[in-house]
């Protein structure tokens, strides 16, 4: 999770942070902040700095790491537990995650083609969402090649939807900027907010479950949340197109 370079970045108390992290990997992601500062003996001001230093812009997103770094060096088995996907689905019926996705929804239905983006597990949902668009009535592309030249002639016509779990992918972020630079508009959809695909998008729709990955770094993450995202997206932009 740490690099030697951000290590080697450390002052004194930054260290006796990430001494303490690093012998109670599993007790910092549950911790709050002021927990932590007390555990190590620091300020909260240290623990910020320290969480700058790692590459996060606080410690809501060092925590969210954290969790992910647990998952991916203490996944044996894929848990059957339901209760996230129904704690998913909950978020998904309030008034804050279907303004967002009308807003998704008005941004797409103003242009004439969409293009779809995602490498691995998301270039396979990403052509699905291709398909499912275009079936509805909106003409649409995927691109799941990383290396795919970006090179639009009428981009401002052309909405983006960048699918990526953590966000952080290089070859999407890429292929995102490109886009970006081209003229496009981005609407994205990720597990988290916090990170540099959701800032570079226009519109961003995060999910926020556990990723999974083992020390291979073969991705189990659940694509259930993006799936659904997809399709609520599309019937959304159906009933705009028979509006019209």
């Amino acid at each position: 999770m740490f690099g030697v370079e951000e290590i080697q970045s450390l002052n004194e108390l930054e260290l006796a942070v990430y001494e303490y992290v690093m012998l109670h990997k599993n007790a910092v992601s549950y911790m709050r902040i002021r927990e932590l500062a007390a555990e190590a003996h620091v300020s909260t001001t240290t623990i910020l700095r320290f969480c700058k230093k790692m590459g996060c812009d606080g410690y809501a997103e060092f925590k969210l790491r954290m969790k992910e770094y647990n998952g991916l060096k203490q996944m044996t088995h894929l848990s059957e537990d339901l209760s996230e996907m129904r704690a998913f689905f909950e978020r998904c019926a309030s008034g804050a995650f279907q303004k967002k996705l009308e807003e998704a929804a008005a941004v797409i239905a103003k242009t004439e083609r969409l293009v779809f983006v995602g490498i691995g597990n998301s270039g396979h949902v990403g052509q699905y969402g291709a398909r499912c668009f275009t079936n509805l009535g909106k003409f649409s592309l995927c691109i799941s090649d990383p290396f795919y030249p970006i090179n639009m002639k009428d981009a401002a016509s052309t909405v983006a939807v960048i699918l990526s779990v953590s966000g952080e992918s290089q070859q999407v972020v890429k292929i995102a900027n490109g886009l970006k630079r081209s003229g496009c508009r981005i609407i994205s959809i990720t597990n988290t907010e916090q990170c540099t695909i959701s800032r570079l998008s226009d519109v961003n729709l995060a999910y926020y479950i556990t990723m999974l990955r083992d020390e291979d770094g073969v991705d189990y993450t659940s694509q259930i949340p993006v799936m659904y995202m997809v399709e609520a997206l599309g019937k959304k932009i159906r009933e705009r197109l028979v509006e019209d």
